[in-house]
């Protein structure tokens, strides 16, 4: 199907009935999500190019047949088929009737290419509709290929079985609701289920009051409602029946919009009839608030929740095991749903009905509630659990059927909800999978418990929340690291540096991590590493730990180990120098990335010397005192 918003071509066939098909029709009966059998019809004959048509048409039914493929999948072929027949129609002219897969003339290898690279122009653009109807003819061609009774003409086989040239498209993953709007959202749907219920027992209580309307009255609402109920009068009875004016109490079941001046008297009737039918059962958007509840309170996706069925619910002495069939992923899951209160009596949890928590067993307990008489009036064994009463404009009899559950952004309107971006129950799925991914600190075979892993990966990874989870345990793990690895050195003034040579105050330094023993060895240049001393050079936090440092004097200016006297001041300039000439060479990008760190380090010791000082370094240097020793890795740089 195209994605919202796409426009959509008429590549459609009617959807049938089951029943025989039409002289040289091809069908297919095939499930949608919930299980439900749908027929769909292909005809040959629509099409000039009839033998083609009818070889594709064989193909799709054996495959939707042995594959077992649902209702989404079948129509997706079925469309794939329609477009490329009516191609071969418009683009063969007078030789379409002559088209087939098995014949040379004409070139159908020609023709196939020529479709495809049409496709493209008939969708928005990142559309992922042209490479998929591409990849579903060509997949009907090499099944074909693969029986040896069936021919195919040779060019034609070995374009189908390479790849087409067409881009895949892109899709846009639904983000996850925040922590405010998902309770906002579980707010509202708590109260729209209180009101229902309200509703439907101050309905059925009018219902106890009335009686049949032929012999008490058409125009009060008990008796209407009460005729209704018991299915002793139809729809058009009260149409026909009910005189002028109307009461007040009726005038208030018709929408607002409705009653306005302009609006015929058919609709407003009509109206009036579905606001009866709403005072005793449920209808698509009362079904709305259930959906949000049961998929914040489970994490399962909204399909499954909604093809819930009699057989698929189990009350336990704790609370509730539901049976819940994933179509899309074929797989069936039983899950136990504690009470929270699972210690205490079951009477003690209605206390807390109407109060904005997700316990399962109590939501799926009010839903059986509300629509327990609707289940006795459907005809189908398992009853669903989300059905709702209908009155089809085209027949004008109350009907009974599965909510289709449409225009959730029309309930979230009604609610005066303000949600950030688009309003889809899908999120709330997503949410409750970030929730759990904190939970289980990450780990993928924890949360993926009902679903593949890389289906997580793929669609429930990608969330604003785990993208900033996961940026602050990356940048908690690089703080960690910087904290011991790049800590940066200790730098002493001359006073601190003739403080090293005074034994009584030599002790001074143990507040900072230096022994007796370290400050001797840096008093008498035995840590002595080019640039720096070091506290203890097989302590390297960029070696192996009692490994000699691999990385001085390069890292020196990085490495917590570091101290750096006055002294050392010639050494720093000469390696200021050799960081200038590799900035020259490599594009900042690159030197950023190897030699950021230090230069800015090198930078702030350098600018806490005065310049008598620097003055003085720079002439040691000209004399040839001052040298300074890097390894011959260092004279060397690759900028890539």
């Amino acid at each position: 199907m195209p994605r919202r918003g796409e426009r959509r071509r008429d590549f459609r066939h009617e959807d049938r009935v089951a029943g025989p098909p039409r002289i040289g029709a091809r069908q297919v009966v095939a499930s949608d999500a919930r299980g439900r059998k749908r027929t769909l019809e292909l005809d040959p004959a629509a099409f000039t190019c009839r033998v083609l048509a009818q070889q594709l048409a064989d193909e799709w039914v054996e495959y939707i047949e042995v594959t077992g493929r649902r209702v989404g999948t079948a129509t997706g072929y079925r469309q794939a088929v329609t477009s490329f027949c009516r191609f071969t129609d418009d683009t063969l002219q007078g030789r379409a009737s002559a088209a087939s897969l098995a014949e040379a003339d004409p070139e159908m290898g020609e023709v196939l290419l020529a479709w495809e690279h049409s496709l493209p122009a008939q969708w928005p653009v990142g559309s992922t509709r042209p490479g998929t109807l591409a990849s579903l003819v060509r997949t009907l061609i090499n099944r074909r290929v693969q029986h040896q009774d069936r021919p195919v003409d040779g060019r034609l086989g070995r374009v189908a079985a390479d790849q087409h040239g067409l881009s895949w498209g892109t899709t846009q993953e639904l983000d996850e609701y925040s922590r405010k709007d998902k309770t906002a959202l579980v707010r509202a749907a708590w109260e729209d289920v209180a009101r229902l219920r309200k509703r439907l027992r101050d309905g059925w209580a009018m219902v106890a009051e009335g009686a049949h309307p032929a012999q008490h009255g058409w125009s009060s609402l008990p008796n209407l409602l009460w005729g209704l109920a018991h299915q002793a009068v139809a729809p058009r009875e009260i149409v026909r029946n009910l005189p002028p004016p109307w009461p007040p109490e009726l005038h208030a079941l018709v929408p607002s919009h409705i009653r306005l001046d302009g609006v015929g008297c058919g609709m407003r009737r009509y109206f009036l009839v579905r606001g009866l039918l709403h005072q005793l059962y449920p209808n698509e958007q009362d079904l709305h608030g259930f959906r949000v509840l049961l998929v914040a309170a489970t994490g399962h996706a909204p399909e499954e929740v909604t093809g819930l069925n009699e057989d698929s619910v189990e009350f336990t002495p704790t609370g509730i095991r539901l049976t819940m069939v994933k179509n899309r992923a074929r797989r069936i899951h039983r899950r136990d749903f504690n009470r929270v209160d699972a210690g205490r009596t079951v009477e003690h949890v209605h206390e807390y009905a109407d109060r904005p928590r997700l316990e399962v067993s109590e939501i799926v307990r009010q839903l059986m509630e509300v629509t327990a008489r609707l289940r006795d009036r459907y005809d189908e064994r398992p009853a669903p659990l989300f059905l709702q009463g209908t009155l089809p404009t085209n027949r004008w009899t109350v009907a009974v059927g599965p909510g289709r559950l449409r225009m959730f952004d029309k309930w979230v309107e009604a609610r005066g909800l303000d949600l950030e971006g688009k309003p889809d129950v899908r999120r709330l799925r997503k949410s409750t999978k970030v929730e759990k991914a904190i939970a289980f600190g990450g780990r993928i075979t924890d949360i993926a418990d009902d679903h593949h892993e890389e289906t997580f990966r793929g669609h429930y990874a990608q969330g604003t929340t785990l993208r900033v989870i996961s940026g602050k345990v990356i940048t908690a793990a690089q703080q960690s690291w910087f904290a011991k690895a790049v800590e940066g050195p200790v730098v002493l003034d001359a006073a601190a540096e003739e403080a090293l040579a005074e034994a009584e105050t030599a002790a001074a330094f143990n507040g900072l991590g230096l022994t007796a023993e370290q400050v001797e060895e840096l008093r008498s240049g035995a840590l002595e590493m080019g640039v720096s001393g070091c506290r203890d050079p097989f302590d390297s936090p960029f070696s192996r730990p009692g490994d000699f440092c691999a990385v001085a004097p390069l890292r020196c200016l990085e490495c917590r180990n570091a101290w750096i006297l006055p002294s050392h001041l010639p050494q720093l300039l000469l390696f200021a120098d050799h960081l200038d000439g590799l900035r020259r060479r490599l594009n900042p990008a690159h030197f950023h990335t190897l030699w950021g760190q230090t230069a800015a380090n090198l930078a702030a010791v350098l600018a806490e010397r005065t310049e008598p000082e620097i003055e003085a370094a720079r002439r040691h240097i000209a004399e040839g005192t001052a040298i300074l020793q890097l390894p011959l890795a260092a004279r060397a740089e690759f900028d890539a």
